[in-house]
């Protein structure tokens, strides 16, 4: 199995800079935009895992509870960085892990409903409780406004830099975080691999419920 995590001597700057200089980078948006990060190649054929592995791993890609696991260890990272990094997958096939810039931003709201949870963008002391939705009296200001996070898919990281003129301390940060992004591209491998011998792939059937207009006679006055 490939393994992405490498440990680095955070007192060398030499080490720290090949690191960094020499670890795998994938675009931000499309190879045309010109805008790389640092990233981890996750397609399936190239993790070096046994065939039966990886013949069921490309079972559950086509399951949605195969994504839900994965995301949850996204959402792990990018809270963790305050969503000013965070990590999410670039590719025609969505194979590689890549680290974005982004951020938390205000969603602009003032005020919610608590009966039905409608949202408004302003302020109950501009327009009173009622609710535009429910019509209850039931508006209330935010004591904090709700924020959403933000990423910037076109903004490189580290593109063509110097690491030449950069602190040790910039250095050993850079490299922590990097680090992290490989560890949590270890952890999604692990999970995938738990997730492969733990569950199988079945077909289920379902209904999905659809409406149209019909005509229908008027009862006898």
């Amino acid at each position: 199995m490939r393994k992405f995590s490498v440990p680095v001597d955070l007192r060398s700057r030499q080490e720290m800079e090949s690191f960094l200089r020499d670890h795998f980078r994938y675009p931000t948006m499309n190879s045309w935009n010109q805008a790389t990060s640092y990233a981890c190649n996750l397609k399936v054929h190239s993790l070096g895992l046994a065939s039966e592995i990886t013949s069921k791993l490309y079972d559950m890609l086509d399951t949605q509870e195969f994504f839900d696991f994965r995301n949850d260890l996204l959402a792990e990272f990018n809270h963790a960085h305050g969503y000013r990094w965070q990590a999410g997958f670039n590719g025609r096939s969505g194979g590689y892990l890549v680290l974005y810039q982004g951020e938390l931003r205000s969603t602009g709201h003032l005020s919610y409903c608590t009966h039905c949870g409608q949202r408004n963008y302003r302020s109950t002391a501009d327009t009173g409780n009622i609710c535009g939705a429910c019509g209850r009296s039931a508006r209330v200001d935010y004591s904090t406004p709700p924020k959403q996070p933000v990423t910037f898919p076109g903004r490189g990281t580290d593109m063509d830099e110097d690491y030449d003129e950069w602190s040790l301390s910039e250095l050993r940060n850079r490299v922590k975080l990097v680090q992290e992004l490989d560890s949590l591209a270890d952890s999604i491998v692990s999970q995938a691999i738990h997730l492969a011998n733990a569950y199988e792939v079945v077909e289920e059937e379902y209904f999905v419920p659809q409406t149209r207009h019909v005509l229908v006679a008027k009862s006898p006055s």
